[in-house]
């Protein structure tokens, strides 16, 4: 392993250019799955390296092979879509992109969640390996993965043959910036890291009728608001109270006029857990409780609610392996030292970078955090005991401490790949 100052000057000496891709990256967003700008830079860049490059898979998606000797293949992953929202961080190289969300709505887009951040990383990444590779053997696989906030890209990839066109990973690493740790800690999380995340469309039909006239109609915004109410239980008395899980309804949409009882009312649903036992439990509920609050209200077989699960949307949850995980947080630790390195709880947010483990049950994978929040920003939250004060990813405030990030972030890839690569 090559030392700390060695790597650690090196990344100093490369952060100008990497912090100018940085805000031509954060500048220039583009929604999921149409990534085709941010996709050509991250070709560009391992190509000038001497990476072969394939381009184009799984939609835009980009796969960089280093092949160096024999050894193992590590997979390195960094998302590239932004989102459909207005940015209002203030920078000066603030986003003010435009384009078409997949359902045809025209939208702001920004790197609210980071990603950014994450190509520049894989960027750093890709050029300390090539530096250093007299210093490791095996295959290197640079993936930059279209598509992540729909969750499509991950799946999209693998369809399109990432595990058979290209060298089969052995190990896997990836990480996401994080709105809540300080700028430069790496945060980490053994087992389930991320959630199983649904979405779920419940269409409650009733009789409608004049709102002076109750009796004559069977009301769906009654109906769909004990159905609300009693979805509640699915968590709070149906799930071992030991088991993580959450039912959220975010949308619920009804009627015209004030005095028009509706023919139904529509619920838009997120449900998160972390095994496919409690997913389907919560899945099996949903429908049951809508079906029986239906039967109590005295609505007719052929109006019952109707309910869906977007398969083609639902992201699985993300399992670190261990005693990998635990390996590469005694790395980073050994590294950065202990004060800049956490284990910390999982989260119930959705990521796609699971689906590369469920391809491959044998693949030692691992996603960490690194954060970015600036640390006064983050000492005074805690000293109001109060986090909410903080931009959480998503927020059109979010504006990542980016050089912290994108330093920290590549010494842990580069570092870890190498205590995986490394000659000894």
């Amino acid at each position: 392993m090559p030392s700390r100052p060695e790597i650690e000057n090196a990344v100093r000496a490369d952060m100008g250019d990497l912090m100018a891709l940085y805000r031509e990256l954060h500048a220039n967003p583009e929604l999921s799955m149409q990534e085709t700008r941010s996709a050509a830079r991250m070709a560009e860049e391992a190509r000038r390296l001497g990476f072969e490059v394939t381009t184009g898979v799984g939609g835009t998606g980009v796969v960089a092979v280093l092949r160096n000797g024999e050894g193992p293949t590590v997979l390195l992953r960094a998302d590239m879509d932004g989102l459909p929202m207005e940015e209002r961080t203030g920078l000066p190289f603030a986003s003010r992109a435009r384009g078409q969300t997949r359902e045809g709505q025209d939208s702001f887009i920004a790197h609210s969640c980071g990603h950014d951040t994450h190509m520049t990383a894989w960027v750093g990444t890709a050029r300390r390996l090539v530096a250093l590779r007299n210093r490791w053997s095996g295959t290197l696989v640079m993936v930059a993965q279209p598509g992540e906030e729909t969750s499509q890209g991950a799946k999209a990839m693998l369809e399109d043959g990432l595990f058979t066109r290209f060298p089969r990973p052995d190990f896997a690493l990836a990480f996401h910036d994080s709105a809540t740790l300080p700028a430069g800690t790496i945060g980490y999380t053994p087992g389930p890291t991320l959630a199983n995340v649904d979405s779920v469309d419940m269409v409650v039909r009733g009789v409608g009728g004049h709102g002076a006239a109750p009796h004559t109609t069977r009301d769906p915004i009654v109906l769909a608001s004990r159905i609300v109410t009693s979805l509640q239980t699915l968590v709070s008395r149906e799930l071992d109270p030991l088991d993580s899980a959450v039912v959220t309804v975010g949308s619920f949409q009804a009627g015209s006029k004030h005095n028009i009882i509706s023919d139904e009312a529509r619920l838009l649903l997120t449900v998160r857990s972390y095994t496919p036992e409690v997913r389907r439990q919560l899945l099996d509920g949903i429908a049951r409780i809508a079906r029986g609050e239906a039967i109590a209200a005295g609505i007719p077989e052929d109006r019952m609610p109707v309910v869906t699960v977007r398969e083609a949307e639902s992201t699985p949850a993300t399992v670190n392996s261990d005693p990998f995980t635990q390996q590469m947080a005694g790395t980073f630790r050994q590294w950065f030292g202990e004060e800049r390195v956490r284990q910390i709880r999982p989260v119930m947010a959705g990521e796609d970078f699971g689906r590369f483990r469920l391809a491959e049950p044998n693949l030692q994978s691992m996603i960490f955090w690194v954060g970015g929040v600036p640390q006064a920003q983050y000492d005074a939250a805690v000293a109001a005991n109060d986090m909410s004060r903080l931009p959480s990813l998503h927020s059109p405030f979010w504006a990542p401490e980016a050089d912290a990030v994108i330093s920290t972030a590549t010494e842990a890839l580069t570092v870890a790949a190498l205590q995986v690569l490394g000659r000894p």
